[in-house]
């Protein structure tokens, strides 16, 4: 069984021939989720080289597995495999052969370059741009307008629950996060994108540094059988209690990475901070070292 997304993304491969070059391959797939799907198969951030996904190269190494692409480096070649499997209804196979009509003649840099023009956001850590956009005064400007910066230095809180690992990147950069805290006690997911290992490589990706203080996590057996507000209450009075008072040398670690310049995110599952136990920490550090520490939940 694949899902919907790799269908798409291997319906898009063979109307663009059924081998494509990666970078190629990764910008064709940016430009038909952004201008063709009203909710798309795949989201990216700004890397490298413009727009990127993780997501799509952790979906090729389970499609190599399953025999659908072939296992190559520099490109994405489907297998007689893949091709039987990259059917689609006929409205949406309608819909990605009409792209690759109007841009599967795109390649290179002039790909690169349309790709840039259009969402010069994903552009805005890319190493070429100024090679492939050359000349382009407007389109550079426009890049470096859409650049993020630097927050102003403080806390916020985020979940990644219901997020992808792009979208929640690219709250991160939208917001001017420098340094993501995380304070899961044990920082693995089955989610893709959020165990430690994957999520430190992809803040590191977006120029976000990433650390991990799992003392000021709770344990798992603590967090069962939270069914109510109020369950959740109960716990992290508890958590505020008898395990809060004993990590002031980890509120001193943020604190200190706060004082040196950076907008530090902390970071749990949960989408609501009043069900997760960094709005604890974030509080406890306002009580600790002030107003400059008053939390913006993301």
């Amino acid at each position: 069984m694949i899902f919907d997304r790799q269908k798409r993304l291997l319906a898009l491969l063979d109307a663009l021939g059924g081998s494509v070059g990666h970078l190629d391959f990764q910008k064709l797939l940016f430009l038909y989720c952004q201008e063709t799907e009203d909710a798309p198969s795949y989201e990216f951030v700004p890397y490298r080289f413009g727009g990127f996904s993780f997501t799509s190269y952790a979906d090729k190494r389970k499609l190599i597995a399953g025999g659908l692409l072939n296992d190559e480096e520099r490109s994405w070649k489907l297998t007689d495999r893949g091709r039987k499997a990259a059917k689609l209804p006929g409205a949406d196979r309608m819909k990605i052969d009409r792209f690759s009509r109007l841009r599967g003649g795109l390649r290179g840099d002039a790909l690169v370059a349309e790709a840039y023009r259009k969402f010069p956001w994903y552009a805005t850590r890319s190493e070429i741009a100024d090679r492939v956009l050359s000349g382009d005064v407007d389109a550079l400007a426009a890049i470096a307008t859409e650049r993020p910066v630097p927050g102003k230095p403080g806390v916020c809180t985020i979940g990644y629950e219901g997020r992808s690992l792009e979208n929640y990147l690219n709250r991160l950069l939208r917001e001017g996060v420098t340094l993501l805290c995380d304070v899961r006690r044990n920082p693995l997911s089955r989610k893709y994108g959020f165990s430690k290992s994957t999520l430190s490589k992809g803040c590191e990706g977006v120029g976000i540094r990433y650390e991990h203080l799992p003392e000021l996590g709770i344990a798992s057996d603590d967090r069962k059988e939270l069914n109510t507000q109020a369950d959740y209450d109960a716990l992290f009075a508890v958590y505020e209690r008898e395990s809060l008072p004993n990590q002031s040398s980890a509120l001193e670690r943020i604190q200190a990475w706060v004082a040196e310049g950076n907008r530090v995110a902390l970071t749990c599952y949960e989408h609501l901070p009043h069900q997760c136990h960094r709005h604890c920490v974030a509080e406890a550090l306002e009580s600790e070292f002030g107003r400059k520490f008053h939390p913006k939940h993301l």
